[in-house]
């Protein structure tokens, strides 16, 4: 069990974990520019840009400054919720707001595959706990590629978009496999502090597995399904 405080620490009592937000002003002043700037740069655009960078911005706060970050020190299932909302809601909609448009898909996938991984390895997680640097270092590294690859495959919106979403929904369905049928605990940092809240770490890590593994693949599946729908229609009209 390590002793140093991560960035989101200390973890929540389990009776007043709704109250534990992140006021750190550093991060607050970094979100209030952001949205400034945002609201001046989209001043005048398409509805739908603005309203995906509003859910861009709502999506940092529930990640950041929400209690989900303190709930992730004390959990690691409420951490895997955490990186959804990052890579699954907030990196979606910045590629609507702000599309990267010459993104190239297989780079971006590439590294977000092995961000994900790396995410999960016992020793990189570790890192991140200790050091505040590691953790947000590692947050861009999330981010950004996921960035990359939702504006990729938004702007193809053809069978190759369709293939990589099923090829990641295979790799978090993978992933969500090995946390769920582990025999022990990978994340030690998490042996305390999960079971105030009445779970073991291995339990907590199974409930972080079946949260990949199902809830967590549906919005990736959701865009898929789009996807194809609007392909089969668009060959039906030709």
């Amino acid at each position: 069990m390590q002793n140093n405080m991560p960035y989101c620490g200390p973890a929540p009592d389990p009776a007043q974990w709704f109250w534990a937000w992140n006021l750190d002003p550093l991060l607050l002043i970094a979100l209030t520019v952001m949205a400034v700037w945002g609201a001046f740069v989209l001043k005048g655009a398409e509805r739908q840009r603005t309203n995906a960078f509003g859910l861009a911005g709502a999506a940092a706060v529930v990640a950041f400054v929400s209690p989900l970050c303190a709930m992730s020190v004390a959990l690691f299932s409420a951490r895997t919720v955490h990186h959804l909302v990052v890579f699954g809601v907030l990196a979606p909609a910045l590629a609507v707001a702000f599309p990267w448009r010459k993104a190239p898909i297989l780079p971006a996938f590439a590294t977000l595959s092995a961000v994900l991984w790396l995410w999960h390895v016992p020793a990189a997680y570790s890192a991140a706990w200790e050091s505040g640097f590691i953790y947000w270092a590692l947050q861009a590294a999330l981010i950004i590629p996921a960035w990359a690859f939702w504006s990729a495959v938004m702007r193809e919106r053809d069978h190759n978009a369709i293939v990589w979403l099923i090829t990641l929904v295979g790799q978090m369905g993978l992933l969500g496999a090995l946390l769920t049928f582990a025999q022990s605990p990978f994340y030690l940092e998490h042996l305390a502090h999960a079971e105030r809240f009445g779970l073991t770490a291995l339990e907590d890590q199974q409930l972080a597995g079946l949260i990949m593994w199902v809830p967590g693949m549906l919005p990736v599946a959701a865009v898929a399904a789009m996807l194809a729908w609007r392909l089969f229609a668009k060959e039906l009209r030709t």
